[in-house]
């Protein structure tokens, strides 16, 4: 081999040598553009909503301590309800639906209504943790949240005057607003409340109201006790009654009258003492006389219409929870 084809095999070499370091840097490069592979199925999916596990009766007969009346903390129109340590050491309310409702219930499908109501998870409303059912028992099993309900507050305790103050009733009508138009449209399928009173919202240690007992009606759809005063007339109907988005208005606009007033429902007697006072505008005689009235009174007129408007009007004309909440919140943020 001459020196001359040296130098031709020598610069063959180093172009060669070159390319594929040029070809290297180019496949680098696309490779770091290349569009990431999609990530599986499973994390397009959004989380599962949690649904209610099953117990045993032995297990929240162990909880409850043999249901000790030392551990009720709350008696109701469907039940009992008591404290009670779950297996995992949670501190748990648990409600024992009164016998004869169980037994005018006994093949309703307590387990799948339980399982369906308990994918509502929401800020304003308490979460259903479980389920129990045995023969002549149901058993439902919710969130501890520490707290008592409204009721208490604006009726029974001598303080609820000065620990609920305006701007607190104001925040606790808004909060449970927002409960009930997430389980009016936010759930599929839809939530009626059934019992909308005071006695049904919880107040936890930040004041935050939850709705608790929703979607229950079924267990005494046309039990009257407690329920009069809270439901709308058409309630009673023989036809087209019963439990509706519309009835759960109504329940509402009293609460915000109880709020507005201090004084309890008294089986209906609030609202025709209260609607003729808005009407009238006399609110130095409809305002409860513990309450401080801020001095700009317009967001407790507007509160006072709102009620009206839920509790004033038939059911077709009533405003939506949504119009409501959409109210309560401006309110709430002014």
């Amino acid at each position: 081999m001459t020196q001359t084809d040296d130098i031709a095999y020598d610069s063959i070499l180093v172009l060669l040598s070159i390319s594929l370091f040029i070809l290297g840097i180019v496949l680098i490069i696309i490779i770091c553009r290349k569009k990431p592979q999609k990530p599986d199925q499973k994390q397009l999916e959004l989380p599962a909503k949690f649904c209610a596990s099953s117990y045993q009766l032995t297990d929240i007969d162990a909880a409850t301590d043999g249901f000790n009346p030392r551990r009720i903390v709350g008696k109701g129109r469907l039940g009992t309800v008591y404290a009670a340590i779950s297996p995992s050491g949670e501190l748990v309310a648990v409600k024992r639906i009164h016998p004869r409702l169980v037994l005018s219930n006994a093949g309703f499908g307590f387990d799948s209504i339980l399982k369906t109501l308990s994918l509502a998870q929401h800020p304003n409303v308490v979460p259903i943790i479980g389920y129990s059912q045995a023969p002549g028992e149901r058993i439902i099993v919710m969130e501890f949240v520490g707290m008592v309900n409204l009721d208490f507050y604006l009726h029974e305790n001598s303080d609820g005057a000065s620990l609920l103050d305006w701007n607190r009733r104001l925040r606790v009508a808004a909060g449970v607003a927002r409960g009930i138009e997430y389980l009016h449209q936010g759930m599929a399928p839809n939530i009626v409340h059934g019992a909308l009173k005071a006695s049904n919202i919880l107040l936890d240690v930040k004041i935050v109201a939850k709705l608790c007992d929703y979607g229950l009606s079924f267990l005494a759809p046309k039990e009257m006790t407690g329920l009069v005063g809270h439901v709308d007339d058409e309630y009673w109907a023989e036809k087209g009654g019963g439990a509706c988005k519309e009835s759960d208005v109504y329940g509402f606009g009293v609460v915000l009258l109880e709020l507005l007033t201090g004084r309890r429902s008294e089986q209906g007697l609030l609202v025709r003492w209260a609607l003729p006072l808005i009407k009238a505008k006399r609110f130095s005689e409809l305002l409860d006389p513990r309450l401080v009235i801020p001095s700009d009174i317009k967001p407790v007129l507007r509160l006072a219409k709102v009620a009206s408007a839920c509790v004033g009007n038939y059911r077709k004309d009533r405003p939506s929870i949504s119009q409501v909440a959409s109210i309560l919140n401006n309110l709430e943020i002014e």
